[in-house]
C-alpha cells in the first residue's frame, strides 16, 4: 500500500488536528488586533460651528472656541451652560452663543495670543 512509508497513526493525525485547531483559533484571536495596529490616516475633526458673526471668523470645535483664530477660554457650568472670561456673568446655552457675546463684548479688540485652553468638559 505504502511504498517504504509507514501510515500515520492515530495519535499522530490527533496530535496534528489538535495543532490546525490552535492556530486556527490562535489567528482568529489575534486577527483583529491586528488590524487595530495599522495606521489609520490622521484627519482632523470638523468644526461644530463655523460662522462669521460682526466681521468676525467664529470656530467652534469640540475642545474648543476660536475667534479669529484665538482661543477663547471657555468654561461649562455644571447646570451645562458655558460662560468665558470676557463675559463671565452671564451663562449661555451653546458655545456659538457665547462666541456671539463675546464678539458683541469684544468691539474691535483682539483676544490675546496665548490664551488657556478652555475647560468643557
Amino acid at each position: 500500500m505504502y511504498a517504504g512509508i509507514a501510515p500515520p497513526t492515530r495519535r499522530t493525525v490527533l496530535r496534528t488536528a489538535f495543532t490546525a485547531a490552535v492556530l486556527a483559533g490562535t489567528a482568529a484571536v489575534l486577527a483583529p488586533v491586528l488590524r487595530a495596529r495599522r495606521p489609520r490616516p490622521v484627519t482632523a475633526p470638523a468644526p461644530l460651528a463655523e460662522e462669521t458673526y460682526r466681521g468676525r471668523h467664529i470656530l467652534v470645535g469640540r475642545d474648543d472656541v476660536r475667534i479669529d483664530g484665538r482661543v477663547l477660554h471657555v468654561m461649562r457650568r455644571a447646570d451645562g451652560s458655558y460662560l468665558s472670561g470676557i463675559n463671565h456673568f452671564e451663562s449661555f446655552a451653546t458655545p456659538l452663543e457665547l462666541a456671539r457675546a463675546a464678539v458683541d463684548e469684544l468691539g474691535t479688540a483682539q483676544l490675546a495670543a496665548h490664551a488657556a485652553a478652555s475647560h468643557r468638559g
